[in-house]
């Protein structure tokens, strides 16, 4: 939305002149009849007009200064943010046995218009993970006689490592957990299956392996796009996280030997990769061999007796996969490299990566009138400004590009270049064009045209689909013919839309900027840098200079912890903890923004678990079962890590002890106790809880904290009765519902 001041007073001549005539029977009631033309009635106007000038004047005065500073800045509001993720292609017609080459910006229908990023080639091939899982020991044991039986088969010397073809990602199906696919294998290799379309009758389908081969190898270089979402593991704690390094692995494929019983394999070029080595989601684009390359070793055990065994590609004992089967992938660590680790949650052929936007090229926006500051309003708001592309008509020129920049004013400091700049200042949240003055730029000339030659629009939270919510996808191919229908497999949830930055939120930004001017340098700067990342919902943010977490040190010069939360809702535990994506955008947006002799790291808390017992006695009138659970909520709110938590409602303060006479007036507060008989304060030890011991001056407790540490209240016994509890181990799962009761289901058989 554009920057509009608001009113303090939206009260208008009208209003005002009708305000002092419904006054008139309070005032003057001998006044009956303040016709028009009536002097009184003159005089009311008079005076309306008067007040309607002033409230004019006073309507630019207090908000009008902040929107003007805002301006004076720089500081736009923030456009939406697009969610983004990586589909799987396929044709929806079997009967496709060619290759086609989309172009990018094929939409993909839904409620919100999403939009293919990049150039992908769909083969008519479906591709199916296989990995190599070891049989257990004790399965070995079992079957050692039909191992040592194959070994003699085989002629093989040494020993046998016998294991199961398992699928991985069944049917597309993603794992959000992640399979690691190195470790859990026994060659530390996932091997890609490209099958054939099934063919309409068995005879058939040595034919359209034969095609779908063709379609592979075709003339030029064929590219098979594989995407790759890799396991997101929650960081350790204190674990030092930036930017994902790219893993060494090496792509290949299957060919002939010096035989039909051999199997040799040629390296695949990595045309480009949008994720980063699979450090990220992304896909990557290998340069295929020509089709008299692309080749499969037999599963057939009558026809090579070496299937499957030793460095040949697992052995598919299904018929109809068998029959289909044209070629293997194999993704391996590369030589020398030792990768003992590749957590996947999904990996797919056919990949694209989507995002929620929306392009549009080709649009006259106005004509110029060949004044000064022209404005010119873009069709839709939140555009990318990497992507935006404005031309202006020249006269005898035709639609010439001009360049976008952030400040007219600072263009150049040679007036003769700034005066003829062709240059344009972009808000790309309201989607709005302002150009020069003629000093600072300049003017289009009078009945020129101003054109969108491109851009692409859109974002925002809504774009945050779960997997499975997009469907099919229309678009061109390169040649510009229209693409067979096309079914769209989406794995797992799109992620990383923000919506715009709304006015109010920009305001509280301008004392910040005016202090940091986007630089972090003292701790504040850190701090409202941080809340400031967009695609990052921070809930807290403690910044420890000098302090290297990996050493739990102090006074190490140059180093700046920054310690960031997740915002949460107050509610039993456990905490809320950063996952790794939150502390990877909250690096990359602080770490361009730091010093470069700074050492930065970007961290999460570490949380120090404690259980609380209590002993009350109640008040006549009042549920017990309600004051006992308004204790415990009285506790956790108390102990929360977040606002309205803590002492101040910010949280409880980092590094501040736990004392039990605190939570014993927190205890003493909630409506319904009459008296508080006892607390007791634990401390975990293993699995078990251990009663902290009592100071010798008043006999509380106190669970001392680092500087670095926070409590996380992982146990509350609260008791109507004299005693306090001592033991905490029959407390029920804290991480349960305390208001549901669990309880099976029958299955539905079909």
């Amino acid at each position: 939305m554009p920057i509009v001041p608001p009113s303090l007073d939206d009260r208008r001549f009208d209003d005002l002149v009708d305000d002092l005539l419904a006054r008139i029977p309070a005032h003057t009631p001998e006044w009956t009849n303040p016709r028009l033309g009536d002097p009184g009635r003159t005089l009311i106007e008079l005076f309306a007009w008067l007040g309607d000038a002033l409230l004019y004047r006073a309507n630019l005065v207090p908000e009008r200064q902040r929107l003007v500073f805002l301006k004076l800045l720089g500081m736009g509001l923030l456009p939406a943010q697009p969610a983004t993720g990586v589909v799987s292609l396929s044709f929806a017609q079997p009967t496709v046995l060619d290759a086609h080459t989309l172009a990018p910006q094929a939409m993909l229908p839904g409620a919100l218009p999403f939009e293919s990023l990049a150039e992908t080639t769909v083969l008519p091939v479906t591709g199916e993970a296989y990995i190599k899982v070891p049989l257990a020991s004790d399965e070995m044991a079992r079957r050692s006689d039909l191992l040592q039986g194959l070994a003699r088969i085989h002629r093989i010397g040494g020993i046998v490592k016998a294991y199961e073809t398992t699928p991985v990602f069944a049917g597309g199906v993603a794992v959000p957990a992640g399979v690691d696919v190195f470790a859990e294998s026994a060659d530390r290799a996932l091997w890609i299956a490209l099958l054939a379309p099934r063919a309409a009758k068995p005879a058939d389908q040595p034919a359209t392996n034969a095609a779908a081969v063709a379609a592979l190898g075709g003339p030029g270089s064929v590219l098979l796009s594989v995407g790759g979402v890799p396991a997101i593991a929650p960081p350790a704690l204190f674990e030092q996280v930036t930017v994902p390094s790219a893993v060494p692995v090496q792509w290949e494929a299957t060919q002939r030997g010096t035989s039909d019983l051999d199997t040799a394999y040629l390296q695949l070029d990595v045309a480009a990769d949008t994720s980063g080595g699979l450090a990220q989601a992304g896909v990557l684009r290998l340069r295929l061999p020509p089709s008299d390359l692309i080749w499969a070793p037999s599963n057939d055990v009558g026809v090579n007796p070496r299937a499957g065994v030793g460095d040949t590609p697992p052995r598919l004992d299904d018929a109809d996969r068998a029959a289909r089967l044209i070629t293997w992938v194999r993704l391996r660590p590369k030589d020398g490299e030792l990768v003992q680790n590749l957590p996947l949650a999904w990996v797919g052929i056919n990949a694209v990566q989507v995002d929620q936007r929306n392009t549009l090229a080709g649009r006259v926006l106005g004509t110029s009138t060949g004044l000064a500051d022209q404005t010119f309003t873009l069709p839709l708001g939140s555009v990318d400004p990497e992507t935006l592309q404005i031309q202006v008509e020249e006269t005898g020129l035709g639609y010439q590009p001009w360049t976008q920049v952030d400040d007219l004013a600072a263009i150049s400091a040679d007036p003769a270049v700034a005066r003829e700049a062709a240059a344009f200042e972009l808000d790309p949240e309201a989607g709005t064009l302002t150009f020069g003055d003629g000093l600072r730029g300049r003017i289009p000339d009078t009945g020129n045209r101003i054109r969108l030659a491109y851009g692409r629009f859109g974002g925002g939270s809504g774009g945050n689909l779960p997997a499975g919510s997009l469907a099919t996808l229309t678009g061109s191919q390169v040649d510009g013919q229209n693409a067979p229908p096309i079914k769209v497999q989406q794995p797992l949830a799109l992620s990383g839309g923000a919506d715009a930055e709304t006015l109010p939120v920009a305001e509280q930004r301008i004392p910040a900027m005016l202090r940091h001017r986007d630089r972090a340098v003292t701790a504040d700067d850190y701090r409202s840098l941080a809340t400031q990342a967009q695609g990052v919902d921070v809930g807290r943010v403690e910044v420890l200079p000098r302090f290297r977490p990996s050493d739990r040190r102090f006074d190490v010069p140059g180093v700046v912890s920054v310690m960031a939360l997740p915002d949460a809702t107050l509610g039993p535990a456990p905490n809320p903890r950063p996952d790794r994506p939150f502390i990877e955008r909250l690096y990359n947006y602080l770490g361009a923004r730091t010093p470069l002799a700074t050492e930065l790291y970007v961290i999460g808390c570490e949380y120090v678990a404690v259980g609380v017992s209590v002993a009350v006695t109640l008040r006549d009138g009042y549920a017990p079962d309600q004051v006992l659970q308004a204790i415990r909520d009285a506790l956790r709110s108390l102990l929360w890590p977040l606002a309205p938590g803590g002492i101040g409602a910010t949280g409880w303060p980092l590094g501040r002890a736990v004392r039990s006479r605190e939570l014993e007036v927190e205890v003493a507060r909630v409506d319904g106790v009459d008296e508080l008989n006892g607390i007791n304060l634990f401390r975990q030890n293993g699995d078990d809880w251990i009663v902290l011991p009592s100071t010798a001056t008043d006999g509380a407790q106190v669970l001392t904290l680092q500087p670095w540490q926070l409590p996380e209240l992982l146990g509350v016994i609260v008791v109507d009765g004299p005693d306090v509890p001592t033991d905490l181990r029959a407390l029920p799962n804290p991480f349960a519902d305390d208001n549901s009761v669990a309880v099976p289901v029958v299955p539905e058989l079909c």
